[in-house]
C-alpha cells in the first residue's frame, strides 16, 4: 500500500500587495465621475469597472471588469467582487459608460445594479452607487438620482 502523503495538493496562499499612494476620498458623485472621465469617458466601447473603497472610504484602486461593445457590457458578480475580496474592501462603486454620450440608464443597467446590491449584501461589501458615465461632462448616479435604494 502506498503513502498517500506525497499526493498533497497545492497550498494556494493569497497576500494584499499595496503600492504606496495617495488615497482618493470621494464626498459626491461628481468625484467618482472625476477619477473616471480620463479613464473612461472617451472610449468606444462600453468599460465596466468598480472603485475598491477601504474601511474609511478612500479609493485604493480602480478594476476593470469588464470590456464590451458600442453598447453593452457583459459583467457577472464573481468578476465584480473578485478584486474587491483580494483588496480587502469594505465597499465598491460600480460604474460604466455610454460611448453614446447619454448616461441615462438603461432598464437592463438597473437590473444589472439590483443584482449587484444584492449580491454585495450576501458578501458583506457595500455598493455605493452605480454611476453612468456620459460625454461633455454629463453622469447620472443612480444613488443620488434615487433610482435604487443602496
Amino acid at each position: 500500500m502506498q503513502e498517500l502523503s506525497y499526493l498533497m495538493p497545492p497550498v494556494v496562499k493569497i497576500k494584499l500587495v499595496r503600492e504606496e499612494s495617495a488615497g482618493f476620498y470621494l464626498s459626491e458623485p461628481n468625484d467618482v465621475y472625476e477619477i473616471l472621465r480620463n479613464y473612461i469617458e472617451n472610449e468606444d466601447r462600453e468599460h465596466f469597472v468598480s472603485l475598491l473603497l477601504d474601511t474609511k472610504g478612500q479609493v485604493v484602486g480602480i478594476h476593470t471588469v469588464s470590456i464590451g461593445n458600442l453598447n453593452s457590457s457583459l459583467v457577472t458578480n464573481r468578476e465584480i467582487f473578485k478584486a474587491a475580496i483580494l483588496s480587502n474592501c469594505a465597499s465598491i462603486i460600480v460604474a460604466h459608460n455610454h460611448p453614446s454620450g447619454d448616461p441615462t440608464p438603461s432598464d437592463d443597467d438597473i437590473t444589472v445594479t439590483k443584482e449587484i446590491i444584492k449580491a454585495g449584501k450576501l458578501l458583506g461589501i457595500e455598493v455605493l452607487d452605480h454611476v453612468i458615465i456620459g460625454s461633455n461632462k454629463k453622469y447620472f448616479s443612480m444613488h443620488d438620482k434615487r433610482t435604487l435604494v443602496f
